[in-house]
């Protein structure tokens, strides 16, 4: 029966009468319908069934009421590809390719679609997506476009080598010349080949001009690949192959044509055999249809040219081995030589700078003509007036109604033993921070200015020296000129004026010399108290304040520094105030106005030379010899204490009692001789010689020197009153004998009760003509002030300009940028003088480095390999999570300095915090985590690839860089470095705590659950595992089994996101610049000066 198919249209026409006949029947049936003649209803004939006999038949519904819907499950719905029947819906379960209730719909777009794949339809051809080809789009063509198809999600690689692994797909193109001939140009053969190896299936499907005719189905298949010196051949045997036609589709009976249906039914058993070369030449076999070919067309065989495509993971290609890891030898090396090449570089680097750096280059400094000019331009010279001035403390009082008035070109001292309040008043006159209550006017020039005005400009220099110890003394006072000069001086100009400076501190000679530490070898105290001095002298500030600036001077060194303050007065016109403590008679001497206190009340305010003569008027006359200083403070400490008798003297010695009272303010007074002691003072020649000399040299002082004291300026003509010449040194008296000796205090001189004599020293001044004069001129210039002003109360110490005029110049100090670039500029520099914490930090990263690559070395792709790398990362997170706690001390002593030069400002706030921030965490908490990942990277053998190796580097950095915003905010908000340390510590703890190593992050309570989100080593280590492991195979070989697990199913078993790793990125930027910012605002509102 091998040519019964040429028969087609003999079978076709039996077909026909069969169906015509099974017509007919039904046709018959359908008219054996009755009405009942009662009801009129539709009567059944008998043996229908019905709702009440489920035994009998119901009519069959015309076609038009409801057409009849699909089941597989019926003979009369098969379904085409033999595709299984699924009982549950009665839908067949199509095949790749295709789709519809009897899989017959040619389906396109690609496999990676799934079930949501387009229908081709009424279209002839598909249209595959990109990396895809095939009559139905099934071929892959490009490795990418398998990656939605391995479990990894990544790695997929289109294998075309024809071997069945899983199930691969072939578009083949028939090239028998005779048959492609017969069916013309316009109609070519083609078939779509695919094979499930689990199955031990194929399937075929002929194709004629893109349509499918007929398909065969393959069981009991097996699959073989010979690969042979210079060829590779691959072979599928199949022992079964059942084959049906579509019908009316070419070659099954289309327009009456030819119609190979009983053929392919029939006779078409099999065995097959399906073979391809390598270069993708194939031959299907079978023996029935071998003789058909052979027998039309004289070929032995079906034969094809195809290619084929199946997606499959990298490592289950056939013939794949997984590759020996490469050797990385050449990287390591290169990697450890870079770091130490690197450290090398960066201390010849930092040695040449720290040589290079802090000259004054000395040479010749051309100015412009108007440079010399620059501080008087616009310049208003200010008189210091301040009325009723009080301070008070909880309940204690501090200050009390003290009254002064010191103009331009004077020097104003204010004196008083210790406790008396001198550092009090001159810090309320300087407008600093006090925690107490102030009371009292203030006025510049007649005016209330605003503190933000009055900080512009006047100048403080505390008691205390905070310089930056690495700096040289040129650069400390350079970069004060450079901050707070005005911004219209050229830098040669400021430059000029700092040398001058120097020069007139006498510190020219040590410019280039360093700072230095507390036990370092360095300048002197007394060179250190005169660069302090120099910051502030070197601005040339309208209004000059100064807390004891001869602490810690011999006597010349002194005398040079109140010398240089009174040439700044007198020269520039400007104000100078200050506190000191019993002065020589020559520096005493220099003091056009003095305020002088006691247990912060007011003994005397005026001038200088006003004071013998108002201490005459109440009784104490100095002693003849005495300095004039010693004597006023001898007075005003010596606040009721009944002259000593010798033998009362012996008694109080015998008894343990000191002679003196204890001080009631900072420190305990010294012993001081009492003002009018018992005992007989002889004045020695020498000293009779010395007050003569001092004497002669202040009157000539007095004629010589142009006094501030008769320049003119807005507040009115100021004259020296004619009086006395001699000044701190009272000449003999007559209350002295000729030998010059004391007299002996009478018992009347002793004062009934505590405190009377000091009473009497206030009380007297009250009434004085002095305190009257200073009160008038005080009111005189605020009225002159007013100038008619309508609204004209005196302000507050902190009030705001009441007048439209000009109290006091100011001028643009440094533009933000300006001083962003200085104060980054000496941070560099005093990390590259005081190198030790960098290299500490850089030698330790390459030592650990080294350490955790030998320890690490070349971890392997199975079970230990994962610890070993959740080790290394959890290892590194934590060495520099703690190293990060090393910047505490190191913001702990610019603390004081910051809060000093804020309060005289240098600059603002957010300059210097970013300063801070780029210039110096920066290179301590970059370059570290850049150099211990180079090395670890290569000896560990982390996972190949620029774009991991850089992910890795990124999120190193931004986890040092987090730490280091922690610890930064931490040292802000607590001043004591061991406080700090300690909530830094417990902070880095609990982060690590919630880190995923520790702890499974699934099995965490879910109302503790959130705590895990204030982790940044949780998002840190959750990214470096991710990005190392996500997309990496793990084998493990166990029982002589190679178990092959993905790396995102153990991340998954510890609780991480495979997909998180950009979002844990995003986190730790997030909480850095939080950090930073709770940090700045912080530093912004809280750290400021609090006296």
């Amino acid at each position: 029966m091998r040519h019964s198919w040429l028969l087609p249209m003999a079978m076709l026409a039996i077909t026909k009468s069969a169906w015509a006949a099974v017509g007919e029947s039904i046709t018959g049936e359908a008219s054996m319908r009755i009405l009942d003649p009662t009801s009129n209803d539709m009567m059944l004939p008998p043996g229908a069934m019905t709702l009440a006999n489920p035994f009998l038949t119901a009519p069959p519904r015309a076609e038009e009421d409801c057409p009849p819907c699909f089941n597989c499950e019926l003979n009369a719905f098969p379904c085409t590809h033999f595709a299984p029947c699924n009982g549950y819906d009665g839908r067949c379960t199509c095949p790749p390719g295709f789709a519809g209730d009897n899989c017959a719909e040619p389906v396109c777009g690609s496999l990676a679609d799934g079930k949501d794949r387009p229908w081709r339809g009424n279209e002839p051809t598909c249209e595959c997506k990109d990396g895809w080809s095939g009559i139905n789009c099934n071929v892959c063509e490009a490795d990418h476009v398998c990656d939605a198809l391995v479990p990894t999600g990544r790695n997929g690689t289109c294998y075309k080598g024809g071997y069945t692994v899983y199930e691969s797909f072939q578009q083949c193109d028939v090239t028998n010349k005779m048959i492609v001939e017969a069916l013309g140009p316009d109609q070519p053969p083609a078939i779509t080949f695919s094979c499930n190896q689990q199955n031990a299936t194929c399937d075929f499907q002929f194709w004629v001009a893109q349509v499918e005719s007929f398909y065969c189905h393959l069981d009991n298949c097996s699959f073989a690949q010979d690969v042979k010196y210079d060829d590779v051949i691959t072979t599928y045997k199949c022992q079964n192959i059942t084959c049906a036609c579509i019908p009316e589709r070419m070659l099954c009976g289309q327009d009456g044509g030819v119609n190979l249906d009983d053929f392919l039914a029939d006779e078409v058993k099999g065995p097959a055999d399906f073979v391809c070369t390598e270069d993708n030449k194939c031959t299907f076999q079978e023996p029935e249809m071998n003789g058909v070919i052979s027998d039309l067309f004289g070929d032995p065989a079906i034969y094809l040219q195809c290619h084929s495509g199946e997606c499959l993971h990298y490592t289950q290609v056939p013939g794949f081995e997984r590759p020996p890891r490469p050797d990385n030898t050449l990287s390591i090396i290169l990697s450890i030589v870079g770091v130490f090449a690197f450290l090398l570089g960066l201390g010849i680097a930092v040695w040449y700078l720290a040589k290079k750096s802090g000259s004054s280059s000395e040479g010749y400094i051309a100015l412009p003509d108007d440079e010399a000019t620059k501080l008087m331009a616009e310049h208003i010279p200010a008189t210091l007036m301040f009325k009723d001035m009080g301070y008070t403390v909880g309940s204690k009082e501090v200050v009390m109604q003290v009254s002064g008035i010191v103009k331009p070109g004077q020097l104003m001292a204010i004196m008083g033993g210790s406790g008396a309040g001198k550092t009090s008043l001159l810090d309320i006159l300087a407008r600093r921070h006090k925690s107490g209550i102030v009371r009292g006017n203030i006025y510049v020039n007649g005016r209330t200015v605003s503190s933000q005005e009055y900080k512009q400009v006047v100048g403080y220099v505390d008691q205390e020296d905070t310089l930056m110890s690495t700096l040289t003394v040129y650069e400390t006072i350079l970069y004060s000129a450079l901050l707070r000069l005005p911004r219209a001086m050229s830098f040669e100009a400021k430059r000029f004026r700092v040398l001058e400076t120097m020069s007139e501190l006498g510190i020219l000679s040590i410019k280039d010399m360093k700072i230095g530490a507390s036990g370092q070898r360095s300048i002197s105290g007394g060179e250190k108290r005169r660069v302090s001095i120099a910051c502030e002298l070197v601005t040339s500030p309208s209004i000059l304040f100064l807390d004891e600036p001869t602490s810690g001077l011999d006597s010349y060194n002194a005398y040079n520094v109140v010398e240089c303050l009174v040439t700044l007065a007198r020269t520039y016109h400007r104000t100078v105030v200050c506190t000191i403590h019993q002065p020589r008679s020559n520096i005493f001497a220099m003091f056009d106005q003095l305020v002088l206190m006691a247990k912060g009340q007011l003994v005397y305010s005026g001038e200088t030379r006003g004071l013998n003569g108002h201490f005459r008027s109440l009784g104490h006359v100095c002693p003849e010899g005495y300095n004039m200083a010693d004597y006023m403070l001898d007075l005003t400490m010596y606040t009721g204490k009944a002259p000593k008798s010798a033998s009362s003297a012996n008694d109080d010695t015998e008894g343990g009692h000191d002679a003196v009272d204890e001080d009631e303010g900072d420190d305990q007074s010294f012993g001081v001789e009492p003002p009018i002691p018992t005992t007989r003072f002889t004045r020695a020649p020498s000293i009779i010689n010395d007050s003569l000399q001092w004497e002669d040299e202040l009157a000539s002082r007095e004629q010589d020197s142009p006094r501030a004291n008769d320049f003119n300026n807005n507040n009115g003509d100021y004259s020296r009153p004619r009086g006395d010449t001699a000044i701190g040194i009272d000449p003999i008296s007559s209350s002295t004998s000729d030998s010059g000796t004391r007299r002996a205090p009478s018992d009347e001189d002793d004062l009934s009760t505590d405190g009377a004599h000091l009473q009497s020293l206030v009380d007297g001044f009250k009434q004085s003509d002095v305190l009257l004069d200073v009160e008038q001129q005080i009111d005189s210039s605020v009225q002159e002030a007013r100038g008619g002003m309508d609204n004209g109360a005196p302000g507050s110490v902190h009030g705001s300009i009441i007048s439209s005029g000009k109290a006091v110049s100011t001028y643009r100090r440094a533009s933000w940028w300006s001083q962003f670039t200085i104060l980054a500029d000496r941070t560099l520099k005093n990390i590259y003088r005081d190198p030790m914490l960098m290299f500490a930090h850089y030698c330790m990263s390459i030592f650990l480095g080294l350490l955790c690559g030998a320890l690490f070395y070349k971890v392997t792709n199975d079970i230990p390999g994962f610890q070993n790398r959740m080790g290394v990362f959890f290892f590194m997170c934590a060495l520099f999570g703690f190293s990060c706690l090393s910047i505490l001390p190191s913001f702990a002593q610019e603390r004081i300095l910051f809060v000093r030069e804020r309060a005289n400002g240098y600059y603002a706030p957010w300059t210097y915090y970013l300063s801070k921030v780029l210039f110096d965490i920066v290179p301590l908490r970059v370059i570290p985590p850049m150099l211990m990942g180079l090395v670890v990277y290569n000896m560990v053998g982390l996972i190949e690839g620029w774009t991991e190796f850089g992910k890795f580097f990124l999120v190193l950095v931004l986890f040092n860089f987090t730490a280091a915003g922690v610890c930064l905010m931490i040292g802000i908000m607590f001043e004591e470095v061991g406080v700090a340390n300690l909530m830094s510590s417990l902070v880095m703890l609990f982060s690590m705590l919630f880190g995923g190593l520790f702890l499974n992050k699934d099995s965490i309570p879910t109302n503790l659950a959130w705590l895990q989100k204030l982790s940044f080593f949780n998002y840190a280590f959750e990214a470096l595992l991710v990005n190392e492991i996500a997309y990496l195979h793990l084998i493990q070989k166990e029982y002589g089994l190679s178990i092959d697990v993905p790396g995102s199913v153990i991340l998954t078993t510890f609780g991480f996101r495979t997909n998180a790793y950009w979002k844990d990125v995003q986190s730790l930027g997030i909480m850095a610049g939080a950090f930073f910012l709770i940090g700045f605002i912080w530093l912004h509102f809280r750290v400021n000066e609090r006296r």
